[in-house]
């Protein structure tokens, strides 16, 4: 069966809610990638960052016999592609809904985040070809090592319009990610008006912890705590 089939008008994948069950699932995919990913690199703080960080590389490219981290790539970019698809045809579908726009909008339910969230997902994507560009096969990275982490993510954050665009885009993955959480709770109906403020909380506290771990790394450099 052909994908227009799967996602044509009267199939799950064809209605709203489909696509943001699809949203849902390939966002909690991408969130826990980004969490992990964090995790990893905090292996920065250690007594002996360079060799904790090149034992980390080695062992993600090891993993599996060298099979695991593309396994691990090619199912994080299936997820972008489907979160992408999902988010671009939900705009499309409520366009079509309402060719004329309200006469006077007032945002009463909405914040600024879930009002942004479309354009700030543009830019993220934008920053992640940037930053796999940058420190993942280092073709935008004047000194690019390979398999040394850690002296390329310094060496990186030492420039100074690369650590601003950086910390910008963590802020806005921070927006991204607090109304992401909280409208996949509410898709996934693991959300209750009793816990609503309390799932509201959660949310803006788990993208507080990404944005805040990931924007020590280029003050730290900037700071000189990392060398």
């Amino acid at each position: 069966m052909s994908t227009v089939a799967l996602a044509g008008p009267g199939t799950f994948l064809g209605s709203s809610i489909g696509k943001k069950v699809v949203m849902a699932v390939t966002g909690l995919m991408l969130f826990g990638f980004v969490l992990g990913h964090m995790a990893g690199n905090l292996q920065v703080y250690l007594p002996h960052p360079e060799e904790a960080m090149r034992s980390y590389a080695l062992f993600l490219h090891g993993f599996l016999h060298g099979a695991g981290i593309w396994v691990a790539r090619l199912g994080l970019l299936a997820a972008a592609a489907l979160h992408i698809w999902a988010a671009t045809s939900l705009t499309i579908q409520n366009k079509e809904a309402r060719p004329v726009g309200y006469r006077q909008w007032v945002g009463w339910e909405s914040t600024y985040a879930s009002r942004t969230m479309r354009w700030s997902g543009v830019i993220l994507l934008s920053f992640i070809i940037f930053h796999l560009l940058h420190l993942t096969t280092g073709q935008v990275h004047p000194q690019f090592e390979d398999m040394n982490p850690y002296r390329n993510l310094v060496t990186g954050f030492q420039q100074l319009p690369v650590s601003i665009f950086y910390i910008l885009s963590m802020v806005l993955l921070g927006m991204h990610l607090a109304h992401g959480v909280w409208s996949m709770l509410q898709t996934l109906g693991l959300s209750h008006p009793r816990y609503k403020k309390l799932a509201q909380k959660a949310a803006v506290a788990f993208a507080s912890l990404v944005v805040l771990g990931n924007i020590s790394f280029p003050i730290a450099v900037l700071a000189g705590i990392l060398k």
